[in-house]
Parts: C-alpha cells; structure tokens; sequence
C-alpha cells in the first residue's frame, strides 16, 4: 500500500501531524493549504504550532523527499491516490457548526478529479455534524467532478482522536479506527492503507456507515468532556466538607471497572479546540432534530463556570485582590502545546483582572499567543522566577512539568505573600498546607491528599 500517493487539504494539527507519521513509514505525502504563508513557513521545516516532535519529523520527512508541499489543490489531487480532508470546522457565533472550509475543499477536489481517470479514495477527517459527508460533501464532489460516488471514486468518513501534546504518540498508538464508509471498496481502500501503516499492530478497526463514524466522533467528545465537568461537580462539593478530597474520591471511584481513572482528574475546567466546538455544535444540530441533550448542557454549564473558583479560592487566601500582584502560572489550555483556544486561563486572568488585580503571566510555550489575546493588560514575565518575584499569590492554571517541580520554598523565596491555589492538583496538601496559605481544587478545609 506504500504504492499510494497521499495528501492532505488542511495543514492543522491532524493534517500536518498525520502527513509527517505517515511520510515516517515510507509514505508518499503532499500537503495543501489555502494558505501561502503557512505552506512557505512548513516548507522552511518550521510547523505553525507546538507539538512535541513534529518540527523535527517534519524537517526528516522533507529532507527524504517523501513529503512536499503546495498550494495548488490540482496538484495535491491529480499526484495522488488517496485524499484526506483535514480542515477546520470552527464555530460560528451561535454555536453551530461553519462548514466553508469542508465546502472548499470538496468543490476543489471536485474541480480535480474531473480530468482524472484513475481510482481515487476522499477520506473526511475533519470533525463534522452527522449527515455532512453523504448530504455536503459527497454532492459537491460529484457536481464538480461530473463523477458519481462509487464509479471511479470512493468517499469514507475517518474520524481522529488525536491529544494535543501527544499527537504523534496517537497516531502511532491509537485505541481503534473507526471507518465510515459510502460502499464497501471505499472501506476496503482505507483499511489497506492502514494497515500497511500498522503492520502487526493494527488497531482494532470498526468499518460502518459514514453517519455512524460521524457521531462516534461527538459521543466521544461529549463523553469525555462530561466525565471532567462531572468530576469538577464533585470537586465543588468537596470544597465545602472539611477533610473531603476530590482526589480520593476519584480514585475510589476510578477502580470500578464500569468507570475507570481517565478523565476524572478535577480542576479548573476544560478547555482547547475540541470540546466546546463540538458539544455546541451536536446540541445545536439536536436542537435543529428537537432532540434535547441535557446531560450535555449540563457539561457546558459546569465548565463554564469552573476557572472562577480559581479566583474565589484566591480571595479566600489573601483577601482582595486590588492591586496585588497575582501570577498566573500556566496559559495553554494543557501542557505540551502552545494552544490557547477557549483556555481555561483566559477566563481566570480575565476574572482577576476585573477583580483588580496586577495580573503577571508565565507558561514555557504559549506567551506569543497570550500576547495577541492580553495584550497590553498584563505582564509577560521573562521567566518562573519573575513571573512568582514580589507576588501576592500563584495561580497553577496548567500542570507543566515544570511546575511540578516547584517546592514550598521556592514559593516562600520569592513571593511577597506566599500563597498558592492549585488549579491542576500538581501539589500534596500536607507538604505545602504547613508552609505556606495553600489551597487546591476540590480540597476541603483541612483536607489531605492522597497517600502514596
């Protein structure tokens, strides 16, 4: 299956992630974008985002030749066999679905395949309200293309689970393939594909109708997001109780096998590209169905209201927080990636700032981003150390592996009040309840954490 050509439309995290993996296995790939900046800046070797490990296979899969660029759509389509849509689909100001970029890339791809005999396979991968592939997709490639579906080309909906931070590990290492396919050749060309890609580690694979595999992408979504907010639910209530600890509660709660450990570590709130996309766009296509989906909005409702206890635990350590100089440790919305889209840190630094607070920033990869968000309405410390020097209190808003390290006395050294709130529970509560003002998400009055 290495025979195949590939290429990608859409240069994001999936498209440029899933490009290098696959030119990394003796892959064939070409990657489109509409854009001629960023496919000049992916052609110097320098990818347009933060993930571990894509810069540098990005500049090996060039070098190999196995991987090339272009913003001409003709010539991603008519040099290869097999094509995966991977642009985005953001929201529009309501919450539903902007489906331009999938529109887009069907009509040039349409526009492609018109003067092209031989076989070739459209994969969708960017995430999309059920329907869109047979109803959207599918029509505008054959109204351009002058091709039916199913004579001469094959159309599957694949849909990804890739983890900013760990998204080279996901494609190596994904839990399954879900493939939905327009008729059985389809399937059958994408399966080949991956399986030449896995060898014999070929996750398990589940091959179903394309509406299935697009709601398969939103359950999950929606699934794990409810698992944190219902979690950060019980954090709440943990904070009320004295000697309650939410992390005890997970734990107990995470060994039941009906339930397991993931996805319930509580804190400050979700955030990223993902789920609050896709939760409000499936209720607004539900809405559009009269279908309610209440356990969804509930998921939403909690999350949004999660990071302002950050600021309420704040207050109850230091008091006001006119003029105090705060430091918000941690902007991307998790670490290992410089993305700060719907971050959780947004809303906390917005909170302290309407509180009255000096607000001063840190985070190891996303203070240009911040930057474009801030502006000039905080300070962007240089480093850790000057981000916590003189400063009234600490807010831990993302766990980097940096903050870990930090101790009570390097609080103590360098802060004028010693005082941290643990949004991301990255601290024991009996090593820095004693030293320091110490409180943490989901940790009841005198509580302690978990004993290892």
């Amino acid at each position: 299956m290495k025979d195949k050509v590939l290429s990608f439309f859409g240069l994001g995290y999936v498209g440029l992630t899933s490009a290098v993996c696959l030119a990394s296995r003796g892959f064939k790939v070409i990657g489109f974008d509409a854009d001629p900046q960023k496919i000049e800046l992916i052609n110097s070797g320098k990818a347009p985002f933060y993930e571990p490990q894509v810069e540098e296979m990005l500049r090996e899969a060039i070098g190999s030749g196995l991987l090339s660029f272009t913003h001409n759509p003709s010539e991603a389509v008519g040099g290869s066999d097999i094509t995966f849509i991977t642009v985005g689909t953001p929201s529009n100001p309501d919450g539903s679905i902007n489906l331009e970029q999938i529109k887009s890339a069907s009509t040039q791809i349409g526009q492609a395949l018109r003067g092209k005999s031989e076989y070739h396979l459209v994969v969708v991968r960017s995430t999309v309200i059920p329907g869109t592939t047979e109803n959207i997709v599918k029509p505008t490639i054959e109204g351009y293309s002058g091709r039916k579906c199913g004579e001469g080309w094959g159309l599957c909906f694949n849909p990804e689970f890739l983890k900013e931070g760990s998204a080279v590990k996901d494609t190596f290492n994904p839990d399954r393939i879900v493939i939905g396919e327009f008729d059985r050749t389809s399937g059958e060309v994408l399966e080949e594909l991956y399986r030449g890609f896995y060898g014999d580690e070929m996750p398990r694979t589940i091959r179903t109708t394309l509406v299935n595999a697009e709601l398969v992408k939103y359950a999950n979504n929606a699934f794990l997001a409810m698992k944190v907010s219902f979690i950060n639910m019980i954090a709440n209530l943990c904070q009320e109780l004295p000697g309650a600890d939410v992390e005890v509660i997970a734990e107990g709660i995470g060994l039941d096998k009906r339930i397991g450990p993931l996805f319930l570590r509580a804190g400050a709130g979700w955030g990223g590209s993902c789920f609050r996309k896709d939760l409000e766009a499936i209720l607004d296509f539900a809405s559009k169905k009269r279908v309610e989906l209440p356990l969804i909005e509930a998921t939403l409702e909690i999350n949004n209201t999660q990071p302002y206890r950050m600021v309420d635990l704040a207050k109850g350590l230091i008091g006001d927080l006119i003029g105090k100089k705060v430091s918000v440790l941690g902007l991307a919305f998790k670490p290992d990636t410089d993305d700060m889209r719907d971050a959780v840190s947004i809303k906390v630094v917005e909170k302290l700032l309407e509180e009255g607070a000096r607000v001063a920033v840190y985070d190891p990869k996303a203070m240009g981003n911040a930057k474009k968000i801030f502006g000039d309405s905080v300070e962007y410390a240089g480093s850790l150390d000057d981000c916590l020097r003189d400063s009234s209190c600490a807010l831990i808003v993302t766990e980097w592996e940096v903050f870990k390290k930090l101790t009570p006395k390097d609080f103590i050294k360098l802060m004028k009040v010693p005082a941290v709130v643990d949004g991301r529970r990255i601290y024991k509560a009996e090593a820095f309840s004693p030293n320091l003002r110490f409180a943490a998400i989901g940790l009841g009055e005198r509580g302690t954490a978990i004993q290892r």
